[in-house]
């Protein structure tokens, strides 16, 4: 298996900003149980986003996938991209270093 990352922007900054729509809401609520079972499962190692609400607001999704091709198909299928609230640029990724306090 392969390592890639996502990193996600908001489409309508305004989401963070002012609130989302409901749609919004919606997308992203499925978004974090996406990631979350995946990360039960293993496919998703790591997944987070900055905590500012500005222009320069990221997220990123560290996965493990058999090709570039089956990561673009789980980044597709995510929930935020599929509903339109965020966008997302895949790149293929390779962990250098983890320190175990990333589990406290």
């Amino acid at each position: 298996m392969e390592q890639f990352i996502y990193v996600l922007r908001p489409v309508r900054l305004e989401m963070l900003t002012e609130g989302p729509t409901a749609t919004e809401s919606e997308a992203v609520s499925a978004h974090v149980a996406y990631l979350e079972e995946n990360a039960a499962a293993g496919t998703v190692l790591l997944a987070g986003r900055s905590q500012t609400a500005d222009e320069d607001t990221f997220g990123i999704v560290i996965l493990k996938a058999a090709s570039l091709e089956a990561a673009a198909e789980f980044m597709a299928n995510d929930p935020a991209i599929k509903g339109d609230a965020m966008s997302a640029r895949l790149f293929p990724y390779s962990i250098a270093a983890v320190s175990p306090a990333i589990l406290e």
